[in-house]
Parts: structure tokens; C-alpha cells; sequence
């Protein structure tokens, strides 16, 4: 167990500690409840449950992966809710911890308005696509919610070009850009079905809500203002008429 912890310190948990611990300033545009730590620690929470959930597997020794999404099979369409919530081993819970509390944050402090709709079709959609195409076997985990995370974050910010979604991007792409490459087969024990409908769902989701959440204002200054009077203008043209 301690070595699967000290596998998880890394870039993206130092810049989680720096995130944390740095106070980010809220636009007025935006619902001044919200900011960047709060909405970290709203993921953060959700991971707790996750850990949970895998803690309870493991002490009292029973397997959940039965509420997985089994493709085409009724019985399975239990796991498009549950799915995410199951994972395999302690090092699958542990490798999609961080990816859900920066990328999860990210999104429900960027996107006040989409965020929860945006979540709800990610986790939804990417299910009931494994149950349609995905191959003959138990599909868990949130890696699906990962993927969807990281591209809405990505297409967002490409469509929307706001200084905000901007750097979102920017700092996802640094950190899980490699996320675009999982959604093809990679590994036999891997479900790149989950990441691949995760990931079509997280684009989806960006081009439906584009609009719906509001700009940062863009800061003005002084001297990018243009005079009502334009002085050094005026003046040389009263100097030259006396001379005149």
C-alpha cells in the first residue's frame, strides 16, 4: 500500500498542493461561493467515497465488479450507474484518484453554470455506450469520467478562447494529455471502451454548453483607453497656426 501511495507523488499532485495552497482570486461574473479550492475539495470528497467503497470490498472480502456494465446484457445496465464507482484493485482506485480531483475540480470551478450537466451526461453517456459496443465483459471504474473530464475540459477551451477555459486547458493538457491516446486499445485487462465514450461524451458536452457559462471580464487600463481630446494633436496644430 505504500509504495502504491508514493507511486501517486507526482507533477500533478505537487501542483495540487500548490493549488491548494495558494488563494486563487474570483471573477465577480461568477458565483462568488465558488472558487478553486472548494470545488477541489468537492472532488476531493468524491474520492473519498471511492476509497470507501474499495475499503469495504477489501476488509470484509467481497467482489462488486458484478456492478460493472455488462454489454448488452440487462442485467448489466446497473453499471452505467454504479460502474465508476467499482474499480479492480487498489491501484486502479489510486491511479484514477488525482485525475478526478484536479480534472473535477477544474471543471465545476471553470463551468458554474454546465458543470453538473456536463458530469451527469459524461457519466451517463460513456456507460450506455460500453453497454452498446463494448466488448463481452464486466467494464468498471472511472477512468470513463476522466476521460470525459479532461476533453470537455479540452474542446471547451478551444471553442470558447476565454482567458479562464484557456489556461484550464492548458494545465490539463500539461498534466493528462496523454489521455488522448487511451481511448484506443492499449492493454487486454484495459477498458479503452470506457475511455473512448468518456471521452465522446466530454465532447459532446463542451459543444452543447459553450454558452452557458459565463466570460472572465477582461481586465481594461488606463492607457489602453483613447482620449476624448487628442491633446498632442490639437497642441501641434495651434503651434503652427502661430507661427503662421
Amino acid at each position: 500500500m505504500i509504495k502504491l501511495l508514493l507511486l501517486g507523488i507526482n507533477a500533478p499532485l505537487l501542483i495540487f498542493i500548490l493549488i491548494m495552497t495558494t488563494r486563487i482570486p474570483i471573477s465577480h461574473n461568477m458565483n462568488k461561493n465558488t472558487s478553486l479550492q472548494k470545488s477541489i475539495l468537492t472532488a476531493f470528497i468524491f474520492v473519498i467515497f471511492l476509497w470507501l467503497i474499495k475499503a469495504y470490498e477489501t476488509y470484509f472480502f467481497v467482489e462488486l465488479y458484478q456492478l460493472g456494465v455488462k454489454p448488452l446484457n440487462t442485467s448489466g445496465l446497473i453499471g452505467i450507474i454504479t460502474g465508476p464507482l467499482i474499480h479492480g484493485s487498489w491501484q486502479h482506485v489510486i491511479g484514477n484518484s488525482l485525475p478526478l480531483i484536479l480534472l473535477g475540480g477544474f471543471l465545476l470551478y471553470g463551468y458554474p453554470n454546465s458543470r453538473w450537466w456536463a458530469i451527469g451526461i459524461i457519466w451517463l453517456v460513456s456507460g450506455f455506450g460500453v453497454w452498446l459496443f463494448a466488448r463481452d465483459s464486466f467494464h468498471f471504474g472511472a477512468s470513463g469520467l476522466t476521460h470525459g473530464l479532461f476533453f470537455y475540459l479540452f474542446i471547451a477551451g478551444i471553442i470558447r478562447r476565454d482567458k479562464r477555459s484557456s489556461v484550464l486547458l492548458m494545465i490539463a493538457f500539461y498534466m493528462y494529455g496523454s489521455m488522448i491516446m487511451t481511448i484506443l486499445p492499449t492493454e487486454q485487462g484495459i477498458s479503452y471502451e470506457y475511455h473512448l465514450f468518456g471521452a465522446l461524451a466530454g465532447i459532446i458536452s463542451a459543444i452543447l454548453f459553450r454558452k452557458w457559462d459565463p466570460k472572465l471580464k477582461e481586465k481594461s487600463y488606463s492607457w489602453e483607453s483613447p482620449d476624448d481630446e487628442d491633446l498632442i494633436g490639437d497642441e501641434w496644430q495651434n503651434q503652427d497656426n502661430k507661427h503662421d
